[in-house]
């Protein structure tokens, strides 16, 4: 029997033989299929499919719409299904995301990574700069620290201060300078500069490096300088927490630039009320004046501030260079769990609640003064129970 050809065999196998044709595609299909191989090689490097979600990064989000798009449109899956190896075009569409019926061409295409038809090749539309891009990615690219909790204090010390005043925060300007432990708000979340690489030249000839930032949810990137300037920029209420001055607050004596702020003082009742007799000893009003202490005092017998009765004088602290309303606020804060809750009548019979004075010993208000002028007093209060200041 002569030996058949391949064409003959399959005749007589009754397969018909049928040259496959190449398929032109269109440069819309390249693009479609472009996209879904992005897809792919998201899935290969994650072992899951894309998601949905404000919690997933840009990129991951817009493979999930993407991919329910090609999914939902049957042209679409015919043209990748011979490539879809992974089986993703048996998964369902996302339930949240709008019927394909709902979009018009032009947004099905450009949600598909794709042109409208009347677009020239070259023009790129719904396609963000590739720098505003790179500073999405940057932001959202971060992962667990690790070490978080070697930054907790700082994060916690730093609320202390503003609470206290100690701190500001202010606008942050254009291409302001970032250093190694400053500290930032961006988007509502405290982020503090734990690190600096070494300074380098981007392509566009500018100076950058790439920095290791810790946020105060327990998360952190190697975001670029460049990149946190940009976040802060756009970020309306992006602030720089200013860092406190260095040395001492005040100092008791003046110096040949020291302009004088005024006086703390700490005084002591001569009521008759009850309450103020029972804790004479250990009941202080702790003020701050920008006057003489004596005048400030003088008609003390007239005024609720001062228990409508005199008072003495138990110390008295010199200040320069400080701001009195920001020094009030801290003995507050210092002070506050034992501050005296005590109703009285004005010379009018008005009823009056005192402000500024606390249960507390002289020896722990001079320790105070003493942690302001070195700068620690952040971090501690008054312990009404142990009768000291504790951290």
């Amino acid at each position: 029997m002569p030996e058949m050809s391949d064409h003959e065999l399959l005749e007589a196998l009754g397969v018909e033989a049928k040259p496959k044709k190449d398929v032109a595609r269109t440069a819309r299909d390249e693009r479609i299929i472009a996209g879904f191989e992005e897809i792919q090689k998201f899935v290969e490097e994650k072992g899951r499919p894309p998601h949905h979600g404000e919690d997933k990064d840009i990129f991951e989000r817009i493979y999930a719409v993407r991919l329910d798009r090609i999914r939902n449109l049957e042209e679409c899956r015919n043209l990748v299904r011979d490539m879809d190896h992974q089986g993703l075009l048996d998964g369902a569409a996302d339930a949240e995301q709008s019927s394909i019926d709902d979009l018009g061409d032009e947004a099905l295409l450009a949600q598909l990574g794709t042109l409208t038809p009347a677009e020239d090749i070259t023009q790129l539309r719904h396609v963000r700069p590739r720098a505003e891009v790179q500073a999405a990615e940057e932001i959202a690219k971060r992962s667990p620290c690790k070490d978080f909790e070697k930054f907790k204090p700082i994060f916690e010390k730093v609320q202390t201060e503003l609470d206290a005043r100690l701190r500001e925060t202010r606008p942050f300007k254009d291409n302001a300078d970032v250093k190694k432990g400053d500290l930032f708000i961006l988007a509502g979340q405290k982020v503090y500069v734990a690190d600096m690489g070494e300074e380098f030249i981007t392509d566009y000839e500018r100076k950058d490096r790439r920095l290791r930032v810790i946020y105060d949810n327990a998360t952190e990137s190697d975001i670029l300088l460049r990149s946190l300037q940009r976040a802060l920029n756009k970020d309306k209420t992006g602030r720089r927490i200013v860092d406190p001055s260095v040395g001492p607050l005040f100092s008791g004596e003046a110096e040949d630039k020291d302009v004088a702020s005024g006086t703390i003082y700490v005084l002591r009742s001569k009521s008759d009320h009850p309450t103020v007799r029972e804790y004479r000893e250990v009941l202080h009003k702790i003020g701050v004046t920008t006057g003489n202490v004596q005048t400030r005092i003088a008609n003390a017998k007239l005024d609720p501030t001062f228990l409508m009765a005199d008072v003495e004088i138990v110390a008295t602290y010199e200040l320069f260079n400080i701001n009195c309303r920001k020094l009030e606020n801290i003995f507050h804060r210092v002070f506050g769990p034992a501050k005296l809750d005590i109703e009285i009548k004005d010379r009018f019979g008005q009823p009056v609640v005192p402000r500024e004075w606390f249960l507390v010993p002289f020896q722990a208000i001079d320790e105070a003064v003493e942690r302001i002028k070195d700068g620690t007093i952040s971090g501690y209060a008054y312990d009404p129970v142990k009768a000291q200041l504790t951290q």
